[in-house]
């Protein structure tokens, strides 16, 4: 039985068999509608998601599966203090497979070592976030063709954004990758990124403030918006929440095959005038993460690619 806890824990030949499969769930979807009949997923959600949840729950539900979970802690039995450990063994006994987002960094790995059913890191604190990954690279892929020898640049919130770190290490293991990281002094990426996953595999990196400056060189652009839940002081967040806003007159200065991602949800960061320019791939994103999350899910529950 496997987990899927961290971008690292598929090498890159299983992430390109993963992303292989999504690739014909996409182009034959009919095919795969009941692959997973009679199975379930839990959908256990400790902090409150839109995308996520739902692209589980689509997914599950396009494979002949059903759903069951819980969308915030209050509505589970965490409210009356029971512990992740307690929930997994319990929810073992209901699902074949479950999907976790929670805010402590940690909690799904301490899930999987209670879980005797696979247990999907859906998002913990400002940790990791693999299936968003696993989403970025398949739109990635799909847009320009490969995973490598691209310059990348991240923009906003790079040092709470677990889309951020997680996209980081699953790139740094392609070659010919470099990275432009776009934030202000208050939110660059934390050191252990930079040293520990940059420096140590010789990527090439560089840190700037200027949006406007970065754009001619970007062959992705990965928007991520300034998280009010992460922030512990009030005043911070609104000093920082519009420092980067992406709008028609930025995208004159982007190469013509430039496509621009966003984790979503957005607030301010794109102009919705930019949701016109084909380049604009944010919404074609959310059906990707779909297909990947498909993939997954049967990946995990080791169930077979249809004839």
């Amino acid at each position: 039985m496997r987990h899927l806890l961290n971008p690292l824990d598929f090498s890159v030949e299983e992430i390109d068999r993963l992303l292989d499969l999504a690739a014909d769930i996409e182009h034959n979807l009919p095919k795969y509608a009941h692959v997973c009949d009679g199975k379930k997923i839990a959908t256990l959600f400790y902090e409150p998601s839109t995308r996520t949840r739902l692209s589980f729950e689509s997914a599950m539900l396009s494979l002949g599966g059903s759903v069951l979970g819980f969308s915030s802690a209050a509505s589970s039995s965490a409210a009356k203090g029971e512990s992740v450990s307690d929930t997994i063994r319990m929810i073992s006994c209901y699902a074949d497979i479950c999907a976790m987002r929670h805010p402590k960094e940690g909690a799904p790995l301490v899930a999987s070592t209670h879980s005797s059913i696979p247990v999907i890191n859906a998002g913990d604190g400002g940790h990791q976030h693999p299936t968003q990954t696993l989403t970025d690279l398949m739109t990635i892929r799909s847009l320009q063709g490969r995973l490598d020898n691209m310059t990348v640049g991240l923009c906003g919130d790079l040092k709470f954004g677990r889309t951020v770190h997680s996209l980081i290490n699953a790139l740094v293991r392609y070659p010919g990758i470099k990275f432009v990281l776009i934030s202000p002094p208050e939110l660059r990426v934390p050191e252990y990124i930079r040293e520990d996953v940059l420096a140590a595999n010789n990527i090439e990196f560089k840190e700037v403030g200027n949006l406007d400056e970065a754009m001619p060189e970007l062959d992705i652009l990965y928007m991520t918006r300034v998280q009010k839940e992460r922030f512990f002081n009030e005043e911070d967040y609104i000093r920082l929440k519009d420092c980067y806003i992406l709008d028609n007159a930025k995208m004159k200065l982007a190469k013509e095959k430039m496509f621009v991602l966003h984790p979503l949800p957005r607030v301010n960061e794109i102009s919705v005038e930019v949701d016109d320019d084909p380049r604009a791939a944010y919404f074609r994103q959310v059906q990707y993460g779909v297909y990947v999350r498909m993939a997954l899910i049967m990946t995990l529950l080791e169930v077979e690619k249809p004839c």
